[in-house]
């Protein structure tokens, strides 16, 4: 689900001619059709008893969802229609979906995790629950190292913390009340919707050539986060990812619109809760860099980390380090359980100096994408996810400890191309486009 920004590429003719077959909804039944067999399969197989539960419901609704779309399919073919006259009903069937497959199972396993259910919840609910306790008692989420160590072997997992401090206000409300709605999951999906909501309303509000052609590429890269079952059965069971992804989107719709000061505050607050986001800021700066907005769009995008960061590094700095940095990085006192089969990982296991070898293809990976930042730095938001969607998946496929959930970052990114493609700024005259040059001073087309 991948696309280029130039329309003239084979792979974005590729894509669109997927992408809009029997009006998308081609697409939409083979994206429900799919998910309704990854659910009954996980619900079948899974050795996650929050993952099993996930499948039960989420299997239904996808059912559901692929009977709608064989309905709408085939209601279109007798009516010999427009080629979006299906969008309304497109975008009905996209939100019913996400409410049975991913908020309907957060609701039923919170309900019963709290009736009493140990298993209707991933360890980052826990964590992050904790952290939300931890901070509104001590003033940071985190444990240090003496006081995880303290901890019996099989709680020290439980005793790390390693997101972003802003990532324990979502724990704050089980830390005030103890009840069903007051699990994280829950206001993990609030934060998600009101976001993507917000990235829905800028992209509609921008301008750019065919709006219909926009708006049905803005509702894939919608369904992209929400009904994809990667993200579905991530929200229903672990949920820490998904507003990180739904603020990199709106970030990155933001710049599209010519907001680039906006954009920036999006990405901070990611940035804030997981460092996965920062990344993302890095090349977004960049983009910044071309448009004369460096100033707007680092205030928010690297002072709101910072500002999360700086209170907990004065309450306890060692704890901030084992927490965010060594444990990551595999220093920690245990080790982390993402374990996903990728290239990274198997050759971390299985070569001699395996692990040596997987962090030099990492940095390598790094330095290549810094070189082409610093050559060639991104003067659109198409561009600019483009790197940032194939630069994550560089880097999780390599990375030695690494989950296959992570997946969903690369993929939502990706398929956001198209809608930004689409999206002109309201005002074009924001601010200027500097177009890059040659060592000898001339302008040179982006790459």
């Amino acid at each position: 689900m991948t696309a280029h920004a130039d329309p003239a590429t084979p792979v974005s003719r590729r894509w669109s001619a997927l992408d809009t077959a029997a009006g998308g909804l081609a697409l939409d039944l083979g994206l429900y059709a799919t998910a309704t067999v990854f659910a009954a399969i996980t619900a079948a197989t899974s050795t996650l008893p929050p993952h099993r539960a996930w499948g039960t419901v989420a299997t239904i609704g996808y059912a559901l969802a692929t009977l709608a779309a064989t309905a709408q399919l085939l209601a279109r073919r007798r009516a010999a229609g427009t080629p979006l006259a299906a969008l309304p009903a497109r975008w009905t069937v996209t939100g019913i979906t996400w409410a049975t497959t991913a908020l309907l199972p957060i609701v039923t396993q919170s309900l019963e995790r709290a009736g009493g259910r140990t298993d209707r919840a991933q360890e980052e609910v826990i964590v992050v629950e904790n952290a939300g306790t931890r901070l509104a008692e001590h003033g940071t989420p985190y444990l240090g190292p003496d006081a995880i160590a303290a901890l019996p072997p099989g709680e020290q997992l439980l005793g790390y913390t390693p997101y972003q401090p802003g990532m324990a206000l979502f724990g704050l409300p089980r830390a005030a009340v103890d009840a069903w709605w007051t699990d994280a999951r829950i206001w993990f999906a609030v934060v998600t919707a009101l976001t993507l909501i917000a990235l829905v309303a800028t992209l509609r509000a921008a301008g750019g050539p065919a709006a219909p052609r926009r708006d049905a590429a803005v509702l894939r890269a919608v369904q992209a986060a929400t009904v994809l079952p990667i993200c579905a059965l991530t929200l229903a069971t672990g949920g820490d990812d998904l507003p990180v992804l739904a603020l990199c989107l709106l970030a990155l719709a933001l710049a599209a619109a010519g907001h680039p000061g906006r954009a920036g505050l999006a990405i901070g607050a990611a940035g804030a809760l997981k460092l996965f986001a920062w990344p993302i800021a890095l090349v977004l700066l960049f983009w910044a860099a071309t448009r004369r907005a460096t100033l707007r769009t680092a205030l928010g995008a690297l002072g709101l980390p910072v500002l999360a960061l700086v209170p907990v590094l004065l309450v306890d700095r060692d704890a901030l380090v084992e927490n965010v940095l060594r444990f990551p990085l595999g220093h920690g006192m245990v080790t982390s359980p993402a374990q996903s089969p990728f290239p990274g990982h198997l050759i971390a296991e299985t070569l001699p100096a395996g692990r040596a070898i997987a962090a030099a293809l990492l940095v390598a990976a790094g330095v290549a994408i810094a070189v082409r930042l610093l050559r060639r730095p991104p003067r659109t938001a198409v561009t600019t996810t483009i790197i940032c969607g194939y630069g994550l998946l560089a880097a999780i496929l390599l990375m030695p400890s690494t989950r296959f959930g992570y997946l969903l970052y690369p993929a939502a990114l990706l398929v956001l191309a198209p809608a930004l493609a689409l999206t002109r700024p309201a005002d074009p005259t924001a601010f200027p486009a500097t177009a890059p040059r040659d060592p000898a001073g001339r302008r040179t087309p982006e790459g």
